[in-house]
């Protein structure tokens, strides 16, 4: 029988409110409170904690603080990423964002949702859809990526917008919901 931690990671529903789950996000929350309470000039304390929250982050990893996440754990970071203040990942199942890669303030990633029908969702159970980020995207102030999405290498998301659908490699998306509005050219 699967532990409630392999359901949630294998997008079958789960329950949040397991031990092993608590116990989990109890420890991603503390680290979350010595990286929020970090000052800009602890650049060494910084690294010892992203990479103790964010084990599978390549080098020169860079939150902003303020910062959220659910685990940490579940998202795996390519090389010189950014995001800047205030972004949240909800990371109850796999993140994946390519090399060099930024997000502007207030960028939420959400890979957690809940059952429609009311008396499943009642029940306290949830379930996630994995996000991959491809590489050289930046996802502009904001935005929202919904569970299950994939966005391609060389995107540009425009800030506020909603992605609820996967978006192809090398266009400028936008809007709520976020659609393709042109292809990006190698010169912009």
């Amino acid at each position: 029988m699967k532990t409630e931690k392999e359901k949630m990671l294998a997008g079958e529903l789960y329950n949040p409110l397991d031990q092993e789950l608590v116990e989990e996000r109890l420890r991603t929350r503390l680290l979350i409170k010595e990286l929020n309470d970090s000052r800009e000039d602890q650049t060494e304390e910084r690294m010892r904690i992203l990479k103790e929250l964010i084990p599978n982050a390549g080098p020169d990893l860079w939150l902003q603080p303020p910062f959220y996440c659910d685990y940490g754990s579940y998202m795996i970071v390519g090389e010189k990423v950014f995001f800047n203040f205030n972004c949240v990942v909800l990371d109850v199942t796999y993140v994946k964002i390519g090399s060099r890669t930024m997000f502007g303030p207030n960028v939420q990633i959400y890979t957690a949702t809940h059952p429609i029908d009311h008396k499943e969702r009642s029940s306290g159970v949830e379930y996630a859809k994995p996000i991959t980020i491809g590489e050289d995207v930046w996802v502009g102030g904001s935005a929202v990526i919904c569970p299950g999405v994939t966005i391609g290498d060389r995107v540009v998301i425009g800030a506020g917008s909603v992605v609820t659908k996967d978006i192809p490699s090398d266009v400028f998306a936008a809007g709520n919901p976020c659609k393709v509005i042109r292809p990006i050219t190698a010169k912009e």
